[in-house]
């Protein structure tokens, strides 16, 4: 006890009047008895780091498809660039650490394998749709510890849900973590680009390396500097106007030279064949489902436990699920 009141009057002492802290939190969809030596949102960050949601995300597509070499991102590594960004920002803004960090590490665990493409083919045979931002959602208040759910703040699921489009998220700390999101994937989509021969630096636009920098880190600085400037004692986080028009600028760039360009997405036809064709099995032999997707089976119907499943799914892993189902296997005389 005498702990977690030293946590709240540090807190209190030391974060903004604007920032969440932890006795502002509206709390858990399960009441749970307070951690004695750890804040709410500091045990939320831990819970995400120890599920199995978390781990898979090394072996999911950031943008490209299986790339051969190292260094190129994938969600995982992605997901920890947000949340340096985001952590930073926090730090200058005298926000919330442990809330920013536990959004941050959240956001992108309902992600699908194969990135984008994934997503897009769900979206597109799931009744209702789906969105990544609403499936990270779902795993950690359905999915997670089989069937239980992480019982996470309600503002670290806000801010998740919250961090890619539609209204902000209720807490500044949610909606900084969307704008780092933001910095993190253009800035590291363009070195892997570039990495990959994609584009080149010269293709850059001059205009906009004038007003962000020429190279990776000058960029990032750039943009977090100005975040930081621009929402110093406001009650939202923005850009400047000058900053601002430049990120979208860039984002337009990258959407024109990578995000749409078939030597770098020229594969993606043929991993949502895969995913379809996995999804209509699944859909007609949902007893092949694990067994952790039959209550859903049975409480939310086939089509949601189908979807859940491939969702969850590593690149590999249902490469691998693929090959089983639909590759002929060699005849071995024993």
């Amino acid at each position: 006890m005498i702990l977690r009141e030293q946590m709240r009057e540090r807190e209190e002492a030391m974060l903004s009047p604007l920032a969440c802290k932890s006795s502002q939190s509206r709390g858990r969809a399960r009441a749970e008895e307070e951690c004695a030596i750890r804040a709410p949102f500091q045990r939320d960050t831990d819970r995400i780091v120890y599920s199995k949601a978390f781990r898979r995300l090394k072996h999911k597509t950031q943008v490209f498809l299986q790339p051969e070499g190292d260094h190129y991102r994938t969600r995982m590594t992605h997901t920890l660039e947000v949340s340096r960004i985001a952590r930073a920002m926090a730090r200058a803004l005298f926000l919330n650490e442990d809330l920013t960090e536990a959004i941050a590490l959240g956001h992108d665990l309902g992600h699908t394998p194969f990135g984008h493409a994934g997503e897009r083919l769900l979206n597109e045979v799931m009744p209702g749709g789906f969105a990544h931002y609403e499936q990270s959602v779902r795993v950690v208040e359905r999915l997670e510890k089989g069937g239980e759910g992480l019982n996470l703040t309600w503002e670290v699921r806000d801010g998740i849900l919250c961090h890619t489009k539609g209204p902000p998220a209720a807490t500044l700390e949610g909606q900084l973590v969307r704008l780092a999101d933001h910095i993190a994937y253009i800035n590291h989509d363009i070195e892997d680009a570039l990495r990959g021969g994609i584009i080149y630096p010269i293709d850059i636009p001059l205009e906009i390396s004038r007003i962000l920098g020429f190279t990776h880190s000058a960029r990032i600085d750039a943009l977090v500097t100005d975040a930081v400037q621009a929402s110093r004692g406001q009650r939202e986080i923005k850009q400047s106007p000058q900053v601002g028009e430049a990120m979208l600028a860039l984002k337009d760039f990258m959407f024109a030279s990578v995000y749409t360009n078939p030597m770098a997405k020229g594969e993606e036809g043929k991993a949502q064949d895969m995913l379809r064709r996995l999804f209509e099995h699944f859909c007609e032999y949902p007893d092949e489902l694990p067994p952790d997707f039959q209550t859903i089976r049975q409480e939310e119907g086939t089509e949601r436990a189908v979807c859940d499943y491939i969702a969850g799914m590593t690149d590999p892993f249902a490469m691998e699920t693929f090959k089983d189902i639909f590759i002929p296997k060699g005849w071995t005389v024993l």
